[in-house]
């Protein structure tokens, strides 16, 4: 055997067992309120971050297991375009690009219609695998140690108060057992690497609001543990940002998807009971639409505004509610 042929061996099943590394266990989720798209996951891999594809002000897709860059960029294509997330699943499954969709796992989610979501796990991913579909979230694993790591996921998630990257970080921790992901049980570890982002609706997808990663991590020295250590000193040098997520006043939250469909919901919040008007006005100032014109209790809401009778142009809608004024800017393409 000359050492080119020898060469081309290892580079050859190195490429392989790469490709078959990916991932292990991992979270997309969003924040219906705020906008916040995110996502967390970590693998025994030496870095799970190519799996993740984070899209300010729409939504995420995890490609794993069997990972392949074409399938990736198959998706980011797909989404990019604002195909549903069952939609873009699908085109996967069909479009596999080595023709074996049974190996591969993913999860997607969107900020459309108050958040779509959907996960497929292929047949012949290596068990144990799985996912759960929550209301706000996707959360899929394989080669896992059991069902318990992704269900441990999904309930420090839900019970964690605070941001859309509190619960995110709080969802990793849930995972953090040694050999969450088996290859990992050697190492002492759950896993090798791991990371952590989230997006605001005005982030690029080269500047998000949180984007921390721990690669290669050293035997016995799990990689959530240092993610934690990340995240918070990226907390004490960004609270203010942290705190402007929060409402603290009768507030528009901007809505998705923008430009509108021809009948979109509204989104607004009241901090103390208020009469409140919410009316859509066009560019010159003149109210076309009046959606909301009543007294209403402190909380949440949800409009439905119908775009059917106006062409297309930039609108502006208002809300008043006592001494709080917001305007928020629409486009209506028909």
């Amino acid at each position: 055997m000359n050492k080119f042929t020898f060469l081309f061996i290892i580079i050859f099943f190195s490429g392989i067992n790469y490709l078959l590394a990916q991932d292990t266990f991992s979270i997309v989720a969003i924040d219906t309120v705020t906008g916040q798209v995110g996502s967390a996951g970590a693998s025994c891999v030496t870095d799970c971050t190519i799996l993740t594809d984070v899209h300010p002000g729409w939504g995420v897709v995890h490609t794993q297991a069997s990972w392949l860059a074409a399938n990736q960029n198959y998706a980011r294509t797909l989404m990019n375009k604002h195909y549903s997330p069952q939609e873009i699943i699908d085109s996967l499954v069909a479009h596999d690009a080595q023709g074996n969709p049974l190996v591969r796992q993913y999860g997607i989610i969107d900020l459309f219609g108050g958040g779509r979501k959907a996960a497929y796990t292929g047949a012949n991913c290596t068990i144990w695998k799985g996912h759960i579909i929550g209301i706000t979230y996707t959360i899929q694993g394989n080669i896992l140690s059991g069902s318990g790591i992704i269900d441990s996921m999904e309930a420090r998630f839900n019970r964690t108060s605070g941001t859309l990257a509190d619960k995110l970080m709080a969802a990793l921790q849930g995972a953090k057992v040694i050999g969450a992901d088996t290859r990992c049980a050697s190492r002492g570890t759950s896993s090798q690497s791991a990371f952590i982002r989230v997006a605001r609706p005005g982030d690029t997808l080269g500047v998000l609001l949180l984007n921390l990663k721990v690669l290669n991590a050293p035997v016995n020295r799990d990689p959530i543990d240092s993610l934690q250590v990340l995240y918070n000193n990226w907390l004490i040098t960004n609270i203010r940002n942290v705190e402007s997520e929060v409402p603290k006043s009768a507030m528009l939250y901007q809505n998705y998807p923008n430009p509108f469909n021809p009948s979109t919901n509204i989104k607004f919040s009241l901090i103390n009971n208020a009469y409140v008007t919410l009316k859509v006005y066009n560019s010159l100032g003149k109210d076309v639409s009046v959606i909301v014109n009543e007294t209403l209790k402190s909380g949440t809401y949800e409009v439905t505004f119908f775009a059917d009778n106006l062409p297309s142009g930039v609108y502006y809608y208002r809300l008043d509610a006592g001494e709080c004024k917001d305007t928020k800017r629409m486009v209506i393409l028909k």
